[in-house]
This record gives C-alpha cells, sequence and structure tokens, in this order.
C-alpha cells in the first residue's frame, strides 16, 4: 500500500493518475464587466437534457482537459442528474452551433456549486469564456438566498483554468490530491487526451 509523504514524492502507481484539485469560492458577485461577443452567440436553458445529447457535448469541451466524471456515469444515474429541479444547464451557441456549457447546481440554495463550464477548445481564447462567466454568475447571484458560489479545477484541467476562475472574483480555500485509475486505459477517454499528461501504462 502506497503511504502518502507530505514532505517529499510519492509514487503513483502505473495505470493511476494523480491531480492536484483546487477548491475556490466567492461570498458576493464581482463588479459586472461588459463582454463584446459575435453577433449571433446565445445561451439557451437546456431542460433535462438526454445522456445522448448531453454527452457529445461534455465530450467536445473536455476531452482534451480530463473530463472523465459523466462519461463513467450509468446512464440511469446521469440521466437523474440532468433531471434534477435543482439543476440548470444553459448551452451557449453560436448561429445554433453548441460551443459553451454552464452547468449550476443550487441543490443547497445558500452555497451554489458551477458544477460543469467550459468552451469547445476551438473557441478559446476569444474572450467567449468571460461571457458565459458574466452569464453564469448573474444566475447564481440572482437567487436572494446564495451566500458562496464554489468551483473547483485540477491539474487535468486547462492550464488557464484556475487563473481564469481567479480573475474572475474565485479565491481558492483548499487543495487536494485525487487519485484515479487513468480513463485513457480502459478507453473512457481515448490515449490522446489529456497530451499535457503523460500515460503511463502498467
Amino acid at each position: 500500500m502506497t503511504t502518502l509523504n507530505l514532505d517529499g514524492y510519492t509514487d503513483v502507481p502505473n495505470g493511476k493518475i494523480a491531480f492536484v484539485v483546487t477548491f475556490l469560492e466567492m461570498h458576493a458577485r464581482p463588479a459586472s464587466r461588459q463582454v463584446t461577443v459575435p453577433a449571433g452567440l446565445t445561451l439557451r436553458p437546456w431542460i433535462k437534457p438526454e445522456p445522448e445529447a448531453y454527452l457529445p457535448l461534455f465530450r467536445a469541451i473536455g476531452e482534451e482537459w480530463m473530463w472523465f466524471s459523466r462519461l463513467m456515469m450509468p446512464r440511469a444515474r446521469l440521466q437523474a442528474i440532468l433531471s434534477e429541479e435543482t439543476r440548470t444547464i444553459h448551452v451557449a451557441e453560436l448561429d445554433g452551433r453548441p460551443l459553451g456549457l454552464v452547468e449550476l447546481d443550487f441543490a443547497d440554495p445558500a452555497n451554489v456549486e458551477l458544477a460543469f463550464f467550459g468552451l469547445v477548445p476551438q473557441e478559446t481564447g476569444r474572450g467567449l469564456g468571460r461571457w458565459l462567466m458574466e452569464a453564469a454568475l448573474d444566475m447564481a447571484w440572482a437567487r436572494p438566498e446564495t451566500r458562496r458560489f464554489y468551483v473547483h479545477t485540477c491539474t487535468g484541467d486547462s492550464p488557464s483554468a484556475l487563473g481564469f476562475y481567479r480573475a474572475c472574483g474565485f479565491a481558492a480555500y483548499r487543495r487536494a490530491l485525487e487519485v484515479i485509475d487513468d480513463p485513457r486505459l480502459s478507453g473512457v477517454l481515448p490515449e490522446t487526451a489529456g497530451p499535457h499528461l503523460p500515460l503511463i501504462r502498467p
């Protein structure tokens, strides 16, 4: 059994992958920012999407960044989550073409989670992420019960994700290590996913 060394290196067994997870939060809505976006860009509520419709966009946004949780989930469990009355899902579209996702969980009305957030890789770097975050902030803080808005990211995600969240007003409050079976080895994700994280075979 591997023992975690908090003052040095700890071997990660072959077949496993380790992430450093950073948890972030805010306790008030930051000042709004005006963002110029292309004509034809809209944010559409996605009411209780079917997994077969949801997962292709989830994969298109997150495959490069090792988004795997929803891909591994039994379809019935995923359908139940996507159908929760306390969950809101919106899809960003440009001239009808899906390019982004923002999913908020209001299960605890005072502590709102930004469950999933992202753009397809080819649309990043154009300011659309900031526009999408402004929409997420509006939705989270529009409810008078909200006292805290929180999110987490990890070293499997885009290298710019942590800085982006901090620039949007989130502050880090906790870190954790997550060790899992590498989803690329089981075929949940292709071997080309997460090119910033080397694939080490058993």
